[in-house]
């Protein structure tokens, strides 16, 4: 990289550290002594040449009052030609520096221009590698749904062939099917935080695939979706932060409602570069402010379920999924922890 912005960056640097020879006589030098001598040729003939013999002479005073009468008209007309050629002088040094600031900012242009060349293969790739994946987990889930709609209902087969259910009592009519379901492990619930890896991270698809059963759960990982998706638009991804992990007394202080400099460490982003494209993002797309505090409000809600049941080791693993970093990173630019 350096080499390449090289060349564009040479014109510039001899602009600045060769100034063009000026010649030590010039124009104004030139119209400067002209007048002088004018003026001297004039002095000449008005005190020489009309000078009247029978004039008494003149004291001390009167010959200094007419030398300075002759050489401060010439000292006017040289400090004149001085200010005149500082001012050209100052003129040719600000055109040099417009010129050296144009090949400055062309020279940076060309190393952007080829910065971005050369990182959009692999830009690409990644955005290749996130499409397979959803496409995967899309096929994956779709299966998944198909083969247990094609499986016969125990229920329904033993009300058919008996004809009749006799205990109706054990029936909660209105219960919501989530609710009769299992509670997912902790365990599948922070791999799925964390989504997987590669398309080949078979093991994180089983968890996200199981994760996105619960409902939960599904509106974290959705919503932390959303977010992940449009911080990747401005070059943030959460494998690129290493953020101060906090301990697990801090995640559960702030999971049952404390709030301030108790829980400040929790914002434990550093970089700089994400933090002020965020908070930009923030302010500027509504879009964006919108997702993030939905976000903030979901990750919250399961972090109070997920601390009553989790240890010390889940929640440590909990704060280095990508959701997590997520969280301390929008929760940071929103103020959540101050």
């Amino acid at each position: 990289m350096t080499r390449s912005s090289s060349p564009a960056a040479t014109p510039a640097t001899s602009a600045l550290d060769t100034p063009p020879e000026r010649p030590v006589f010039g124009l104004i030098e030139a119209a400067a002594l002209g007048l002088s001598a004018m003026w001297f040729l004039a002095v000449v003939a008005i005190f020489v040449l009309g000078g009247t013999p029978d004039a008494p002479a003149a004291g001390w005073s009167d010959i200094l009052l007419r030398i300075v009468a002759v050489i401060l008209p010439v000292l006017l007309i040289w400090v004149g030609a001085i200010a005149l050629r500082s001012a050209q002088v100052m003129r040719d040094e600000s055109q040099r520096l417009h010129a050296a600031i144009d090949g400055m900012r062309n020279a940076y242009i060309a190393h952007a221009q080829q910065a971005a060349s050369v990182a959009e293969p692999s830009v690409t790739r990644k955005l290749d590698e996130i499409a397979a994946a959803t496409r995967k987990t899309e096929t994956a889930l779709a299966t998944f749904h198909t083969s247990r709609r094609d499986r016969p209902m125990p229920g329904i087969a033993t009300a058919a062939a008996g004809g009749e259910v006799t205990d109706q009592g054990l029936l909660a009519l209105g219960t919501p099917a989530e609710d009769l379901a299992a509670p997912l492990p902790s365990g599948q619930l922070i791999r799925a935080l964390n989504f997987p890896e590669t398309a080949e991270d078979e093991e994180g698809f089983a968890a996200l695939r199981l994760a996105l059963q619960d409902r939960k759960a599904a509106q974290v990982i959705q919503a932390a979706q959303d977010v992940l998706t449009l911080l990747s638009q401005d070059g943030i991804y959460m494998d690129d932060l290493r953020p101060d992990m906090a301990r697990p007394e801090i995640w559960r202080q702030f999971a049952q409602g404390t709030r301030g400099r108790a829980v400040a460490a929790l914002g434990g982003i550093r970089d700089r570069s994400s933090l002020a494209l965020t908070s930009a993002r923030m302010k500027q797309d509504p879009i964006f402010r919108d997702a993030a505090h939905h976000f903030l409000r979901r990750f919250d809600q399961m972090l109070a379920e997920f601390e009553e049941e989790a240890s010390d080791t889940d929640i440590s693993s909990l704060g280095e999924t990508r959701t997590a970093r997520a969280f301390m990173l929008l929760g940071r630019v929103a103020g959540t922890f101050d």
